[in-house]
């Protein structure tokens, strides 16, 4: 029987009418976005948009943030002065639609522009890298200094024009929508580190991250830190972390102001970490954008210390020579985890009667436990001035696709010399072989750890060393090494399967190490010739 007119308009009535949600609608802008800078031919992959589409969005948050403000500042009967004036505003070039095309790369690009009013002016980005401050320490200098290390890469201003409004259709004020891209934002972090093993550098996985934050348990009026910062994972992770403590307006004064600083020295990654932190609702991110080995370490006193270190810092690399004269000579080394050793043993609180010591999470890789020479010297005074708690021997493939190499998590606290180390393995779940790209470790995966955490006994995966132990000299008591790969001596297999790409990854780690005593030897003979 055929059906009625009424019935067709029940049945149409009665379908439910979805409705997009922030998360959804912001992820199709920036799906969007994307798909139009694809079609740019002055753009190659994600290791190119995400820093293109970082700097706009940059603008924009800036732009909604000042806006907010000024009106705040209105409504009190009080001035507010922007740090961005007029005309390079977002208010005043990117909501102009008819600026685009060549003329709108010019207004980008160019050092001098002829605007539609007849009147040459600087050219956005080199006005924005002149920005200054009468202090150096506000918002202009960030703005400034975020620039610098930013060019636009976009070729065609028809495509540019398209991004710019389709960014403009995010609400930077929206406590919702802010809370959604900062989530959206970080997965785009994870495709880029996945897309590009460089930008793997700059990431470090997220479970990995918040266990380190959570056994740290860091508190507000806690100053937290991380001299190698990134794209501020580590930052964010915290971050949160007191956000949830802070209750009372002085609490979130705090939080705003004296809790989080930062240091990273390579322009792409300070740029990730300051849109990290915007998103995450820090307003003023303290991020040092030098080279946070470039002081003396002698000359890092108690008003430069922090209660927290947290850090993934960088390994494998190579420091100039004049980094190397901020360390002691006994302690001078091209491997830049050790240096980062060093500095965060200094920058670490000092135990007083009434202060408690600074403690410490940092990743380091495999080669770091078992190495002599300079790092024996340097793992003696972190065993003598600070208590090394805990290790945890993390597996290959954790940090991949950036390297296969082990690495393991440092846990310290400054104050008492280590008497004893806790160990715990953890090994990937049931059903994996190693961690991969495609198969990357989980949160859950660290629960019985952090089980463990608080109730500490020996077990298949957990063990306990004497210090004493692992201290080797020579006959006449000179230090030969400190030894802090210990292997879990509760497991029963006689062989070890070992990947062969995990194989290669710690024979080259081990070359590297080779050649850096052998530079350090070198060193030495060309002063023992001089001295002569």
């Amino acid at each position: 029987m055929a059906k009625t007119v009424k019935e067709k308009v029940q049945k149409r009535e009665a379908k439910p009418i979805m409705i997009e949600t922030p998360a959804q609608r912001l992820s199709g802008i920036i799906k969007t976005c994307r798909n139009i800078m694809r079609k740019d031919k002055g753009l190659n992959g994600d290791g190119d948009r995400l820093p293109m589409l970082t700097w706009i969005m940059f603008l924009k948050f800036l732009d909604d943030n000042e806006n907010l403000q000024e009106v705040n500042s209105q409504l009190e009967g009080k001035k507010y002065r922007s740090a961005i004036s007029e005309p390079y505003r977002w208010r005043d070039w990117a909501k102009d639609k008819n600026l685009t095309g060549d003329d709108l790369l010019a207004f980008v690009n160019n050092e001098k522009v002829q605007l539609a009013d007849g009147q040459e002016r600087t050219g956005l980005f080199y006005y924005l890298r002149a920005l200054q401050s009468e202090t150096g320490a506000e918002r202009k200098d960030v703005v400034a200094t975020v620039f610098r290390g930013v060019t636009n890469r976009m070729i065609n201003g028809y495509l540019l024009r398209d991004v710019l409004n389709k960014i403009d259709e995010i609400h930077f004020t929206s406590n919702e929508e802010l809370n959604s891209l900062s989530h959206l934002y970080e997965s785009i972090l994870k495709e880029m580190r996945d897309a590009s093993g460089d930008a793997g550098e700059f990431y470090t996985p997220r479970p990995v991250v918040r266990f380190m934050v959570e056994m740290l348990d860091p508190k507000i009026g806690e100053t937290v830190l991380d001299p190698a910062c990134g794209t501020g994972g580590f930052l964010v992770e915290a971050f949160e972390h007191l956000k949830k403590q802070a209750k009372t307006v002085e609490h979130k004064v705090v939080l705003q102001e004296k809790s989080i600083i930062g240091g990273e020295a390579k322009p792409l990654p300070y740029l990730l970490s300051q849109m990290n932190l915007l998103l995450h609702g820090l307003n003023y991110p303290k991020i040092d954008s030098g080279n946070s080995l470039r002081y003396p370490l002698k000359d890092i006193g108690d008003n430069e210390r922090v209660d927290i270190v947290l850090a993934n810092p960088p390994f494998g690399g190579e420091e100039e020579k004049g980094i190397l004269n901020n360390f002691p000579d006994d302690k001078k080394t091209s491997e830049t985890a050790l240096l980062f050793l060093q500095l965060i043993m200094r920058k670490l609180k000092r135990k007083k009667p009434n202060q408690v010591g600074g403690r410490a999470a940092i990743v380091v890789p495999h080669g770091t436990l078992f190495t002599d020479g300079i790092a024996a010297r340097v793992k003696k005074q972190l065993i003598e001035e600070f208590s090394l708690h805990t290790i945890v021997r993390l597996s290959a493939g954790i940090f991949a696709p950036y390297t296969d190499i082990q690495c393991n998590i440092l846990f310290f606290e400054q104050g008492t010399p280590t008497k004893h180390i806790w160990y715990y393995e953890l090994l990937p779940s049931d059903g994996k072989k190693k961690y991969s790209k495609t198969k990357p470790i989980q949160f859950e995966e660290f629960d019985e750890l952090k089980k463990w955490w608080n109730n500490r006994k020996e077990n298949e995966s957990a063990w306990k060393v004497d210090v004493s132990t692992l201290i080797h000299t020579d006959e006449k008591g000179r230090l030969l090494n400190v030894n802090l790969d210990v292997k879990n001596p509760n497991v029963k297999s006689e062989f070890e399967y070992i990947e062969p790409s995990v194989l290669i990854a710690s024979i080259l780690e081990k070359e590297v190490k080779v050649l850096n005593i052998m530079k350090e030897i070198e060193i030495e003979i060309l002063k023992e010739q001089q001295s002569k």
